[in-house]
C-alpha cells in the first residue's frame, strides 16, 4: 500500500454545493485507501459525512471565532495543529479560501481549487445567442482538483439507497410508514428558482385526496409558517420545518419514496440518500452542471421558454417581470412526475 496522505478539503458553503462534494470525497476515499481527509465547512453540514471513514470533519463558524482576515489566520494556525497534509482542495474558491490557501501555499503545501466555469455559464445564460449545451457536472469540477493533486478517480453517478434507521423523534412526527411517502421542498433562495406556491398547494390539495403522507420540507421562519398553514388545512401533510436537526432529517428523507424539489439543497439531500427527486427548474437549467448526483434527467420538470436560462444561480430578476419559465409548468406536469413512483 503506498504511503499514508492526509488532505485538507475547504468548502464552506452553500447547503446544496457542500451536499455536492460529499458523493465526491466517498469516491475518492474508497478508491484511494491511502488516503485520510480533513473536511472543513459549516457546523450545520456534519451530519453529511458521518458514515464516510477516514475523514475529520472540522466545523468552521465563520461568523465568530474564524470572522477576517484575522479569523482565517487563526483558522490557518488551528488546521496546522490539527494534521500534516500533504496538499489543500478548495472546492469553493471564495475569497476566503483564497486567502487560507494561499497561507497554506506560503507554507509550502500544495494547493488546487475548483475550476467553476464560469466563462461557459456565461454563454448558457445570456440572452439572445446563448449556447445552450451540457457543461461539466459540478461533481466532476471537484473530481478534476483531486485528479490534479495526483488522485484519479471514477464516479459512478448510481443512487444508494439507505437502510432505514429508527429515530423516535422522527416516530413521533410522522408516524409508522404504511402507505406512501412524498416530500414537496418548494422553496429556494431566490425567487427564480421557486415554484409559484399557489400552483404548489394544487400539487398538495391532489395528493391530500391520495392515500400518501405527504412531508413539508423548508427552513426559515417564513417558510415554516406556510408549511404549518398546509399542516392545518390538509390532512395528509406534515411540516417538518425547523422540527428536526440535520441527523434525523436525512433519516427521514431516506424512507420518502420520492421528494419533490426546486433546483436547491432539497434536491442534494434526498440524492445523499438514494431517493428519487422530480425537480422542477425556472430560472436555472440543469445544463449549467448542478442536477442531483445519480437523478434522472427524465424526472427534470421544467419549460422551454427560449430566454432560459437567464441565471446560473436563480438570483437575477426576470426581464420578463413575469417568470413565466416557472408560471408556465402545470402543477399537473409534476403531479404525473411524482406519480410515476407511487404504486
Amino acid at each position: 500500500m503506498p504511503d499514508p496522505k492526509h488532505l485538507l478539503v475547504v468548502r464552506f458553503s452553500a447547503m446544496g454545493d457542500v451536499a455536492m462534494t460529499v458523493p465526491v470525497i466517498k469516491a475518492l476515499i474508497d478508491q484511494h485507501p491511502e488516503l485520510s481527509v480533513t473536511y472543513v465547512s459549516r457546523p450545520e453540514f456534519a451530519a453529511f459525512f458521518g458514515d464516510i471513514p477516514r475523514l475529520t470533519y472540522f466545523p468552521v463558524d465563520v461568523n465568530q471565532r474564524y470572522k477576517g482576515f484575522k479569523g482565517l489566520a487563526r483558522l490557518f494556525a488551528d488546521l496546522k495543529k490539527q494534521a500534516k497534509y500533504n496538499a489543500l482542495a478548495d472546492l469553493h474558491d471564495s475569497l476566503r479560501t483564497k486567502i487560507l490557501r494561499t497561507l497554506f501555499k506560503l507554507s509550502g503545501i500544495a494547493c488546487r481549487s475548483v475550476n467553476k466555469g464560469r466563462s461557459e455559464k456565461k454563454l448558457l445564460t445570456r440572452f439572445p445567442q446563448k449556447v445552450l449545451k451540457q457543461l461539466k457536472l459540478t461533481t466532476e469540477r471537484y473530481a478534476d482538483v483531486f485528479r490534479e493533486l495526483g488522485y484519479p478517480m471514477v464516479l459512478d453517478y448510481k443512487p444508494i439507497k439507505k437502510l432505514v434507521i429508527a429515530n423516535d423523534t422522527i416516530n413521533n412526527i410522522a408516524g409508522e410508514k404504511t402507505k406512501p411517502w412524498i416530500g414537496i421542498a418548494p422553496f429556494a433562495k431566490h425567487k427564480g428558482k421557486i415554484y409559484p406556491l399557489d400552483k404548489t398547494e394544487e400539487i398538495i390539495a391532489y395528493f391530500n385526496k391520495k392515500d400518501v403522507q405527504l412531508f413539508l420540507f423548508g427552513g426559515s421562519l417564513l417558510e415554516e409558517e406556510i408549511c404549518m398553514q398546509w399542516e392545518s388545512k390538509y390532512q395528509s401533510a406534515t411540516s417538518i420545518v425547523r422540527k428536526l436537526t440535520m441527523e434525523q432529517e436525512l433519516l427521514l428523507i431516506r424512507q420518502l419514496d420520492v421528494m419533490m424539489s426546486m433546483d436547491s439543497a432539497a434536491m442534494h439531500l434526498a440524492s445523499l440518500e438514494g431517493v428519487p427527486v422530480v425537480s422542477v427548474w425556472g430560472a436555472t437549467h440543469h445544463y449549467a452542471g448542478f442536477l442531483g448526483y445519480g437523478q434522472s434527467e427524465s424526472n427534470i420538470i421544467a419549460d422551454d421558454i427560449e430566454c432560459r436560462p437567464c441565471s446560473v444561480y436563480g438570483n437575477k430578476p426576470c426581464f420578463r417581470k413575469d417568470y413565466a419559465c416557472l408560471n408556465n409548468i402545470a402543477p399537473v406536469t409534476v403531479i404525473d412526475g411524482l406519480n410515476k413512483f407511487l404504486p
